[in-house]
């Protein structure tokens, strides 16, 4: 597929076909990865953050009532019932 490099102000740009954005998975996004490698304009979706996704995971575990200790109460050292 060609497709035409436009002027853009000081700048240039393309139009891309929302098909090749959806079969790329970038028809959603509202931002992208441009990188250059081996003279090839690279455009990829960005990293989800480490966590992304974890409070509505745990909201979803709580409102399930699966949310019991796995191991139940266990002493710290600060315990004043815990003899040493």
């Amino acid at each position: 597929m060609q497709i035409a490099i436009r002027n853009i102000g000081n700048s240039k740009g393309v139009v891309l076909p929302k098909a090749l954005l959806a079969q790329a998975g970038l028809d959603e996004e509202a931002v992208a990865n441009v990188t250059v490698e081996n003279g090839a304009i690279i455009l990829s979706k960005p990293a989800k953050p480490a966590r992304a996704g974890w409070a509505e995971a745990a909201k979803a575990v709580a409102a399930a009532g699966d949310d019991a200790l796995l191991m139940g109460e266990f002493s710290n050292a600060a315990d004043p019932e815990l003899a040493w």
